[in-house]
């Protein structure tokens, strides 16, 4: 009897494996499908399910994105308070990586080092990934954060205490206590505007197209499109957070 349970359990273990194998083998050959079994969410295919994509070979690190994000969600203007923010990253012949955003690239960029110890520069947006299997909606401890039926993360201002467990559970530093409500505050994709068919503010003044919002069960949508189209990562990985922010041209450095 032990012998055949031992029998047993190896063919489920073969079986196990045969399948990671597939869905290795799957990724490899079809980055696209690779990233929507890893993430994927089971929903109504005749519904919503919002995502985002960021092209950086695209961004120019304008800063406009990050401008219209405060003034559509009246976002604090001081420097210390974020939805929508750009990073410069800038890779030095020496191997070293400096990370720079001064008014989250509000203002634009001044490269600081000088060109000869540059070896590659490029720009770098950032907002809230709209994970499905968010942890600041695991560590809420009121129920304040909370992901809507259509794939969004969002905050209800008038559950929050402000205890700040959401935000230090964000692996990507997307959150902040806003200095007057004393709640919590982040990216909420312009839910007020996708709501009612439009698109979001960020997305609407990008001179060069680099970001793009749309729906993941529209296989003829512009998101869905882009992923075909492009090798698309998500930060960290790793974490198996769900993220839902789809990066082409993620460098190995970005963090």
């Amino acid at each position: 009897m032990a012998t055949k349970g031992i029998e047993e359990s190896r063919r489920n273990f073969i079986r196990k494996a045969a399948a990671a194998g597939g869905l290795l083998a799957t990724g490899l050959l079809n980055p696209f499908n690779a990233i929507l079994y890893a993430v994927e969410k089971p929903t109504d295919p005749t519904k919503h399910w919002w995502g985002f994509g960021i092209d950086i070979e695209k961004c120019i690190g304008c800063g406009r994105c990050a401008n219209a994000c405060k003034e559509e969600n009246n976002v604090p203007r001081e420097p210390f308070y974020f939805r929508n923010w750009v990073e410069q990253y800038t890779i030095k012949n020496d191997g070293s990586v400096k990370v720079e955003s001064p008014n989250g690239g509000i203002d634009g960029f001044v490269q600081t080092v000088p060109k000869e110890d540059i070896f590659k520069a490029f720009f770098v947006p950032k907002m809230c990934n709209h994970c499905y299997k968010s942890p600041c909606v695991q560590a809420c401890p009121v129920g304040a954060t909370y992901e809507t039926p259509d794939g969004v993360v969002l905050v209800d201002e008038t559950y929050c205490i402000g205890c700040r467990y959401c935000v230090q559970a964000c692996p990507y530093g997307c959150r902040y206590i806003h200095p007057e409500k004393n709640t919590v505050d982040k990216c909420t994709l312009c839910y007020h505007r996708i709501s009612k068919g439009k698109t979001t503010a960020c997305v609407e003044v990008c001179p060069t197209q680099a970001r793009i919002f749309g729906d993941l069960n529209d296989k003829n949508g512009e998101l869905v499109k882009f992923l075909k189209e492009h090798t698309c990562l998500v930060l960290k990985p790793h974490l198996n957070t769900g993220s839902k922010l789809y990066y082409n041209g993620l460098n190995g450095e970005v963090r």
